[in-house]
């Protein structure tokens, strides 16, 4: 006769960090990455460690930390991250970037809306720090993080770019809050 007594597992302890470990931020952003392009037929970005480094560095990188490690991420900064200039974008006081989400590919499944939590973070971490909106660049061939923006308040600003070598962007708005 087996004695043991099965429980469900606790809850997963989980909290927010500002990231220190730019070789674990990498490996996640990576990771992720090699995800959607599967999940796309999209080639896999050729992320660059040393942008990734100067992020950890100056604090810009926050994550939601679990137990067994980073769960996922995204990226907070003042200046516009992307090469498209911000004149598609209307005049406002203090904008914040919002870039670089990242969901451990492995949780993506497990209805744990780490998306929804990283944006909501960012919106809220942005008008802390004094910004009245949050702006973002997405590639709107990947639906299921355009249309994440998109219900969370984000609007389009300006048309689709391409870049003529495949590469489409569009550029999102939403308040800090």
């Amino acid at each position: 006769m087996n004695d043991t007594v099965c429980h469900p597992p606790g809850p997963t302890e989980e909290s927010w960090e500002t990231c220190r470990d730019a070789t674990e931020v990498h490996a996640l952003l990576c990771r992720c990455d090699v995800h959607t392009a599967h999940r796309y037929g999209t080639p896999v970005p050729q992320r660059n460690p040393q942008t990734t480094t100067l992020r950890v560095r100056t604090g810009c990188v926050h994550a939601l930390r679990r137990s067994d490690g980073l769960a996922a991420m995204f990226t907070l900064t003042w200046e516009a991250p992307f090469a498209q200039g911000t004149a598609v974008f209307p005049a406002v006081r203090r904008p914040g970037y919002l870039s670089r989400l990242a969901v451990a590919p492995e949780l993506l499944s497990q209805g744990t809306l780490l998306g929804v939590r990283c944006v909501r973070r960012a919106r809220k971490l942005a008008a802390a720090a004094g910004a009245d909106v949050l702006r973002c660049e997405a590639n709107p061939d990947l639906t299921a993080a355009l249309e994440l923006l998109l219900r969370l308040g984000f609007q389009q600003c300006g048309p689709t770019f391409d870049d003529g070598a495949g590469v489409r962007r569009v550029y999102l708005q939403a308040r800090a809050a």
